[in-house]
């Protein structure tokens, strides 16, 4: 397989043949303002640009969208995806917004979806913010929830795209049950104001890698987004201080990894 780190968590995946463009945010830089009561929130998004034009990034064969934050499912990606391409969704209600945005052929993951021979298993192991955060309602729902996607095929290894989540005992145990050879970790450790971190951070990485000492590991959702608090350079210090960096990715924007 082939992954090319477009920017944040939107990635074009080759995998089986088959084409994959993974949580777009395609917006120019700056084009929307900082999310609302998190870190550096006056800081305006995309914090850098596309590496690649829109046209080459949305020449894909089907689009996966773990959740509709406007970091993962933006207003520049519903103008530019053609309507006709088939999307993934993790369930109904998102499946509702992206039929209201004109996209024709919306496809739910379940833990026996496919395209064109590759197993697209969601996963919902994660969660968008600790539990803490959870038992606010209105935290609950802005936060809402996020799935996992695993890609199988007879000829490739076995892919895990984690999430939006923090580190918890589900994610750990799902790890050591799906047996992924590679793990995608959103690990940019967004923050909320009060709340802390919404997703993994850098000391995730040598927790996934004590669960899975075999598998490659790929650290993203980096220096993209206003609240995204841990650089590229801060998790390669990191990542070389724990003696890691033999498993560890941490892609440059535009970057393709083969696997």
């Amino acid at each position: 397989m082939n992954i090319t780190h477009i920017r944040n968590a939107t990635q074009v995946i080759e995998y089986a043949g088959k084409k994959f463009l993974i949580d777009p945010m395609l917006a120019d830089k700056g084009a929307w303002p900082g999310f609302p009561g998190t870190a550096r929130s006056e800081l305006r998004n995309p914090l850098v640009a596309l590496p690649f034009p829109r046209e080459k990034i949305i020449d894909v064969d089907a689009v996966i969208v773990t959740h509709t934050h406007d970091d993962h499912w933006d207003e520049a990606a519903i103008a530019a995806i053609p309507k006709i391409l088939p999307v993934f969704v993790q369930h109904e209600a998102d499946a509702a917004l992206l039929r209201s945005q004109g996209f024709q052929d919306i496809r739910l993951l379940s833990a026996d979806s496919e395209f064109a021979g590759v197993g697209l298993q969601k996963t919902t192991s994660g969660q968008h913010g600790s539990d803490r955060t959870y038992a606010v309602p209105a935290m609950a729902e802005r936060l809402g929830e996020a799935c996992g996607v695993v890609f199988r095929h007879p000829q490739e290894k076995t892919l895990w795209l984690v999430g939006d989540t923090i580190w918890r005992d589900e994610i750990e145990a799902d790890m050591l049950k799906l047996r992924p050879d590679v793990v995608v970790l959103n690990a940019g450790y967004a923050h909320v104001i009060g709340f802390g971190p919404i997703i993994m951070g850098k000391e995730d990485l040598l927790k996934a890698h004590f669960a899975l000492p075999e598998a490659k590991i790929m650290a993203i959702h980096l220096e993209a987004v206003n609240h995204c608090l841990v650089s590229r350079e801060e998790m390669r210090q990191y990542v070389a201080d724990n003696q890691i960096a033999g498993v560890v990715s941490i892609p440059q924007d535009g970057e393709t990894v083969v696997y």
